[in-house]
């Protein structure tokens, strides 16, 4: 069987032939496309400036309306350069195709048109900012960034956790830093010898001396439960501002000055205790008596 490589050869050609002319199209498009990203750049940083100005109180926003100009026109960017690239590409085809194939985008899409959604909204509304420690999506943290599909959080630990915007949006957000101040609270136990009235009265001034602790709200110390060790009273101070790290450093400050003043006092910190009691049976009949008082039989002999 003898093979002819001519018509392959002429395919070839004519493939390469095609490119070659294709090419300077292509590189038009492509340059089109540069500038029109390039412009995109531009315009996302000049639309959320303007819009910042215009809302000073919702930088969130002005993000928000920076990034989808800068969508907007990189889309615009890619349609014209497939325009000039392939001359009889036209805008209506990709309606078209998108008509076909909705129901497959859709559902390849859906999490990123969700997590895309929710990121816009979350800018939006602000239930949160770049700089707020939250707990959200089983973990804590401060807020790096708030991209569209997801928002950046740094652990205190040093590490970097990605969150999807659904779930941020979705689920239920603990906002550490949205108040100027924080309320901390630590249940101390005295014990029952000792006077109630007097402990509250130690706790409160050691709070007061508190560099840390604010003079408004006011401390106080409540008495919360009769414990099996001792009585509890629960301590509540308040902190400004209320970032993890002041709230570490406040409550060393006043665990460490509680625990001073209580002994100089001479205010007992009790601990609970177990007493064991452990019988020998020494004797062959030490089972026997033992049974005798509890009115029993004696045990029948081996």
């Amino acid at each position: 069987m003898n093979f002819d490589p001519a018509p392959a050869i002429a395919r070839a050609q004519e493939i390469v032939n095609g490119l070659w002319v294709a090419l300077p199209s292509a590189l038009v498009g492509l340059i089109f496309f540069a500038l029109f990203y390039l412009l995109s750049a531009g315009a996302k940083v000049a639309v959320a400036r303007a819009t910042e100005r215009r809302w000073q109180t919702h930088r969130g926003a002005a993000l928000a309306v920076g990034r989808l100009v800068q969508g907007v026109l990189i889309l615009i960017g890619l349609l014209v350069a497939l325009s000039v690239a392939i001359p009889t590409f036209r805008p209506g085809d990709v309606v078209q195709v998108l008509g076909i194939g909705s129901v497959a985008i859709g559902f390849a899409f859906r999490d990123i048109l969700q997590n895309f959604l929710a990121g816009i909204l979350l800018l939006v509304t602000q239930p949160f900012r770049i700089g707020d420690q939250i707990v959200g999506g089983g973990h804590e943290g401060t807020v790096e960034d708030i991209q569209t599909r997801a928002t950046l959080i740094r652990t205190y630990d040093g590490r970097r956790v990605v969150i999807p915007n659904a779930v941020l949006f979705t689920g239920t957000v603990v906002i550490n830093t949205a108040f100027d101040r924080r309320r901390l609270e630590y249940d101390v136990v005295v014990g029952y010898g000792d006077d109630v009235n007097r402990a509250k009265a130690v706790l409160l001034t050691t709070l007061r001396e508190i560099p840390g602790v604010l003079s408004e709200p006011a401390p106080d110390v409540l008495l919360l439960d009769f414990a099996a060790a001792g009585v509890s009273l629960r301590v509540r101070w308040w902190i400004a501002p209320p970032r993890r790290d002041d709230a570490l450093d406040g409550r060393d400050q006043v665990l460490t000055a509680i625990r001073f003043a209580l002994a100089r006092e001479g205010i007992d910190l009790p601990f609970p205790t177990q007493q064991v009691l452990f019988h020998d049976q020494t004797e062959p009949t030490d089972g026997d008596r033992a049974r005798q008082r509890e009115g029993w039989p004696p045990a029948p002999s081996a």
